[in-house]
């Protein structure tokens, strides 16, 4: 939809589009014509082929397909913040030097920071059970301009999301191999991008079933690599303990108490990392198994403990196994080896190949945790974009059922950075830890400030508050030291970029309300039509007719009935208003939702109708539903020409006064890309234009 009378509402559009619609009445059509593809199920297309067959959104059980229970959101939300432990944990471990006994502390300091900020996050979902993550607390407790800094930051944040985790899991990958091959590293990772793109734009669901194994095998073998080092070292206990205590004391009278702390805090910062992934939950609450909140805590709670243990035991485990960094390996790869070593019993290389599976699993999880980059990414992006704030494009479904234009934007922005830093980890942790922390601060910001304003409504105010505010001054003070550290390293590049977006994001919503205003100047018009009505005329099916397409009940729709009885005075005999239910993110939420904006164009429709007979026609109208508006309405129209043989077909667009490349991106060209399918087969359409003034 192009414009928009209210700010997150649908309203008038250049194009057949209201919200929802489907055939209820002997005046309302199925469009099941098929697509003008031609594509049907005995020919499938190479698309069908590629991302499976088109979903239909009235069908009751398509929102039970493409929403997850917890376990599969864990794998396709938690295993972001699960696979930060392949290189979170390392940079923090580096960062001590050779101040190794505060690993232990550090590892304390990981768990308890996974769990404040998990334990603040399941408080969002229960605030904001419809999901939107950073975007929506910020908007709704901080203002529409604090949420679109949140949300700028979060989109900059899952495009290096699905790069950092790629570039990871590709370093784990040439950890094993000859160092001749590492060159090829680049092309590993551009090919993963396209591979994961091509499985988000199939769907959520499939995406996530056919990762599931991966999962569990990094889940197993690296439980198998923690404990085991834990218990075959549990004998050395005594020693670490006292190596840890001589640590302390011989840091304490070389850098003094002071330093040591100051030591600590800057790698317990550098360890950011490790907690990146964990609002991706409260983001993707959207595709979720109903009750979602309940979904989205179980998924949240899977994740803190798993990420809680994996990490922390990383940690300890290198401590116990006195790992170091070797050039060309991560540090994980180095303990795998240290810990396997020596495994051959009756000559078999067991030891070589838990090393083997640990890392591909390793390298693999990290593959999937772009995921979240793909489905958490495009829903931020879809919110913005209902809102204003980005093309409204983007809050389109696709026939699968997926934001398709934000899923290839999320794509092919991963792909910019990843030429950018040439798949850099050390780089991209810095990046994306920086805007990561951004929207972490805000969200605890708007939460604290909801309960100190309504603590006397919350009988938890106490609690809750404490909470975030903990969480606040933790993101904080992480936020703070990696800026400080790392700004020319490349985090001024993370906050240059954000904040040319967060510019272009108000460039685009200003453009819109210009177009909002410039429409409401027709609503005029409403007070100076008719309100008696006429004595009702019967349609006559074979005697001309003019095909309305048109949005909600409107001064754009009003003035093209007026324009169309003012350039063919008297020739056309009947009236078909036609409207076409697009489905979008904002109403793609369950079928309640699908079937209450249906009553809204309905009743639109309904006003039209009532208005050309109040002008003495006859008039009656069609309605469809579906993600594609082209698609519905051309169906639509070849019903409508069934009974009405001498039908012209009329639609709306936005014409500039000055037309610039960026109005071509901002308002899509339905009315145009209709009128070519109609009269190619065969049938007479006419392109209505609409001036718009100073835009």
């Amino acid at each position: 939809m192009d414009a928009k009378p209210e700010e997150g509402k649908p309203g008038p559009s250049e194009t057949p589009q209201s919200q929802a619609a489907e055939p209820a009445k002997p005046t309302e059509v199925k469009a099941d014509a098929p697509p003008a593809t031609g594509a049907s199920d005995e020919h499938p297309t190479l698309k069908d082929l590629v991302l499976g067959k088109a979903k239909d959104v009235e069908d009751p059980r398509v929102f039970h397909h493409v929403s997850l229970i917890a376990f599969l959101a864990w794998i396709g939300l938690g295993a972001d913040g699960l696979s930060s432990s392949s290189y979170g944990p390392e940079e923090a471990f580096k960062a001590l030097g050779a101040h190794t006994f505060l690993a232990l502390g550090m590892a304390l300091a990981m768990g308890f920071t996974v769990v404040v900020i998990s334990a603040s996050y399941s408080k969002i979902i229960e605030h904001f059970p419809f999901g939107g993550g950073g975007y929506q607390v910020a908007s709704k407790l901080l203002g529409r301009g604090v949420g679109v800094v949140s949300g700028s930051a979060l989109l900059i944040d899952y495009v290096l999301t699905i790069t950092v985790s790629l570039a990871a899991g590709t370093e784990a990958i040439f950890s094993f191999l000859p160092p001749a091959w590492h060159g090829w590293k680049l092309v590993v990772n551009m090919l993963a991008i396209a591979m994961l793109t091509t499985l988000n734009l199939r769907g959520v669901k499939e995406s996530v079933k056919v990762l599931m194994p991966i999962f569990i095998g990094f889940l197993v073998t690296h439980a198998i690599l923690i404990f085991g080092v834990i218990f075959s070292r549990a004998y050395e206990f005594p020693e670490i303990g006292h190596e840890v205590k001589t640590g302390y004391q011989a840091g304490i009278a070389a850098l003094g108490g002071m330093g040591v702390l100051a030591l600590f805090l800057r790698a317990y910062s550098m360890g950011a990392g490790t907690y990146t992934g964990i609002e991706a939950v409260s983001n993707g609450l959207a595709i979720m198994r109903e009750p979602k909140v309940a979904t989205g805590r179980r998924t949240m709670l899977l994740m803190a403990l798993s990420l809680t243990i994996t990490a922390g035991g990383i940690i300890v485990a290198y401590l116990l196994m006195h790992v170091s960094p070797v050039e060309g390996k991560t540090m994980n790869a180095v303990l795998a080896e240290r810990f396997a070593d020596g495994w051959a019993p009756g000559g078999l290389q067991v030891g070589r190949f838990f090393v083997l599976a640990t890392l591909i699993f390793e390298a693999l999880l990290l593959f999937v945790a772009a995921l979240s980059g793909f489905i958490a990414g495009p829903r931020v992006m879809a919110n913005m974009a209902v809102d204003s704030y980005l093309p409204h494009r983007f809050a389109q479904l696709s026939d699968r059922l997926t934001m398709q234009n934000g899923v290839l934007l999320m794509g092919g922005a991963s792909f910019l950075a990843l030429l950018y830093t040439g798949g850099d980890v050390t780089h991209l942790v810095i990046m994306y830890s920086i805007n990561v922390f951004v929207t972490f601060s805000l969200s605890q910001a708007g939460m604290v400030r909801y309960f100190y304003r309504n603590r006397k409504k919350q009988q938890d105010w106490r609690s809750s508050l404490a909470l975030h505010a903990v969480t606040l001054l933790l993101c904080l003070f992480i936020l703070a030291v990696t800026v400080y550290e790392k700004f020319l390293q490349g985090g001024w590049v993370t906050l240059a970029l954000t904040s040319a977006l967060i510019a272009l994001c108000f460039v685009i919503r200003r453009h819109y309300r210009k177009v909002v205003v410039n429409l409401k100047r027709l609503d005029a018009i409403k007070e100076a039509l008719p309100r008696d009505e006429k004595p009702p005329r019967s349609l006559e099916k074979m005697k001309p007719t003019a095909v309305l397409l048109v949005g909600s009940y409107a001064g754009l729709g009003i003035h093209s009935l007026l324009n169309i009885q003012r350039l063919f005075a008297g020739h056309f005999h009947n009236f078909v208003f036609v409207s076409v239910g697009v489905i979008d993110t904002a109403t793609f939420t369950d079928l309640e939702e699908v079937n209450e904006v249906r009553d809204r164009t309905r009743a639109s429709l309904e006003q039209y109708v009532a208005l050309a007979r109040r002008l003495g026609l006859p008039a009656e109208y069609r309605m469809a539903v579906g993600i594609d508006a082209t698609d519905e309405a051309q169906s639509v129209c070849r019903q409508v020409v069934k009974d009405f043989p001498r039908s012209v077909f009329f639609a709306g667009k936005l014409v500039f006064e000055k037309e610039r490349w960026f109005q071509r991106v901002l308002h899509n060209e339905t009315a145009y890309q209709l009128q070519r399918r109609l009269q190619f087969a065969g049938l007479d359409a006419m392109v209505l234009p609409v001036r718009i003034m100073g835009v």
